[in-house]
């Protein structure tokens, strides 16, 4: 059973959830049922093997909702020789699964085009052997990591000393899986329900060479791999034109691929007349005046840009590579292309951040609605929450990003630009949930239930900080989500092997702050 934590239309819309069920469907050894909040596949009998593909932190207590449906217990540890093994795997567990880990009984670290063959080939190859059995020769497959095999120490003061295997021949420690192939993933599903009705999805690029300080989708998923045109992406587009007209390119920056402009030019045909295309976040400084043509008369209404900050001191900060001319240029280029809207991403409680930084935000909008005029502008901001295996880990959420969220709408909204704020509530959940330990799974049953209310997560935490005592009791509130923490301490992820190692982040994390000096 490979599960996702939302309803149909969301699930069958992530290409990760695709690739893993069409990689275990292709099976001849396995027969694979898909199950989502609203509905599912008919369930098997017997159910061996329960999957779950998480990409987002908040959707951690429905995985619980899911077990206990199909009456299967939620703590690994009360699961039997009866009970299936549950896997699960998605950026939110490869960054950082252990306030998670004691629901699973593996955790898949990495590219699924490497692990599941393996993951899959392992598990046939114990069948029958006793469930502890089975758990030990899975934890030798790389990237593939058993929780209950490795246990936490704590100081006597509640701080992590260590994550160690719990007994001889067990790695010490867990590495990330990189899929190096020349194709990446595309839509395996077309479905006029899906979120995006009736689109091919197509990965064009994984990764990103920017490497933005705070960003989990460019260091965690490093090396930036880019598949050929001619044996890579054109095939996977023409395999999905052949049911939709409908097109999407995917990917952190899809324009630095370097043959992207070989790409447009090859969908700026005539025989792709009808075709909608659309792309994903681009970077400011290759936009063209002919990448707005093409999309224009490719259907596309607006291009979307992440600009971070209106301030350049800020850019250099989070090494975000962009000349605010670059973004004059971009919103220049898309309305002579063609296009009628922009849409630009940014964000407030950035380290070392002021008032005057946010400010400088609005007032570049105010300029570009000025220059562009009739190109209608929209700002999508969230809080910064820090994100393991990434520079800024080590940073915590800054209390002043609401305020600030409200400056920028005080600014904004009544010069008729529109701002899709995230709400910095639901990023300080985000906070615990990306930074803590496993002392945080209590505290995730007990959030069931009213786990989408803010208050419901903080009465929780509270609940559970009052039945526990000692190092077991989760930390304070603030210690976990807005502490600055030293780069000395041991992380809750520390025993699993990031793309870069913790001696690198912490330099690109000096560099960063340096910058702002």
């Amino acid at each position: 059973m490979l599960a996702f934590p939302s309803t149909y239309t969301v699930g069958i819309t992530s290409l990760g959830y695709q690739v893993v069920w069409a990689t275990l469907a292709q099976r001849a050894d396995v027969d694979v049922r898909r199950l989502f909040t609203d509905q599912g596949d008919p369930a098997h009998r017997h159910c061996d093997l329960f999957g779950l593909s998480l990409s987002w932190e908040l959707d951690g207590p429905v995985l619980l909702d899911l077990l206990e449906q199909q009456r299967i217990p939620i703590w690994a540890t009360e699961r039997g020789d009866d009970n299936p093994i549950v896997f699960g795997g998605g950026p939110v567990l490869t960054a950082n699964p252990e306030p998670l880990a004691p629901f699973f009984d593996v955790v898949l670290l990495g590219d699924g085009e490497l692990l599941l063959p393996a993951f899959i080939d392992a598990l046939q190859a114990g069948r029958g052997a006793p469930r502890a059995e089975r758990l030990r020769q899975l934890a030798q497959v790389p990237g593939v990591y058993v929780p209950s095999l490795y246990a936490p120490r704590y100081s006597p003061e509640g701080d992590l000393l260590t994550v160690e295997p719990t007994e001889a021949g067990i790695p010490a420690t867990v590495a990330k899986q990189t899929w190096r192939g020349n194709t990446l993933s595309h839509s395996a599903v077309i479905t006029p329900e899906a979120a995006w009705p009736s689109i091919h999805m197509v990965e064009v690029v994984r990764s990103c060479p920017e490497l933005c300080r705070f960003c989990l989708a460019s260091y965690l998923t490093l090396p930036f791999r880019t598949p050929s045109l001619e044996d890579g992406l054109i095939p996977a587009v023409e395999k999905g034109l052949v049911a939709t007209q409908r097109l999407g390119l995917l990917g952190a920056s899809v324009t630095q691929h370097p043959q992207f402009a070989d790409l447009l030019a090859w969908l700026d045909q005539d025989r792709f007349e009808g075709t909608r295309v659309s792309v994903s976040s681009v970077r400011a400084a290759t936009v063209t005046a002919e990448l707005g043509r093409i999309l224009a008369k490719r259907g596309s209404k607006s291009l979307t840009i992440a600009i971070e900050s209106g301030s350049e001191r800020m850019r250099q900060v989070v090494n975000k590579k962009l000349a605010t001319e670059e973004i004059y240029s971009a919103a220049r280029y898309a309305k002579e292309g063609g296009l009628t809207g922009l849409k630009l991403y940014g964000m407030v409680g950035l380290p070392t951040e002021e008032d005057v930084d946010v400010e400088a935000t609005a007032e570049l909008l105010l300029a570009l609605k000025k220059a562009t005029p009739g190109l209608r502008l929209t700002l999508g901001v969230s809080s910064f929450v820090p994100k393991a295996h990434t520079p800024f880990q080590w940073q915590g959420v800054r209390p002043e990003a609401d305020k600030r969220l409200k400056l920028l709408a005080k600014r904004l909204k009544p010069k008729g630009i529109e701002l899709r704020p995230e709400s910095y509530g639901w990023s300080v959940i985000q906070a615990l949930l990306s930074r803590s330990d496993r002392r945080l799974a209590p505290v995730i049953a007990a959030a069931r239930g009213k786990h989408e209310s803010l208050g419901g997560w903080k009465q929780a935490y509270r609940a559970v900080r009052e039945q526990t005592s000692g190092p077991e009791s989760p930390p304070a509130w603030e210690e976990v989500i807005h502490a600055t923490w030293s780069p000395e301490r041991v992380l809750p992820w520390a025993h699993l092997e990031g793309p870069l190692p913790a001696t690198t982040l912490a330099k690109h994390r000096l560099d960063a702050l340096g910058a702002a000096a």
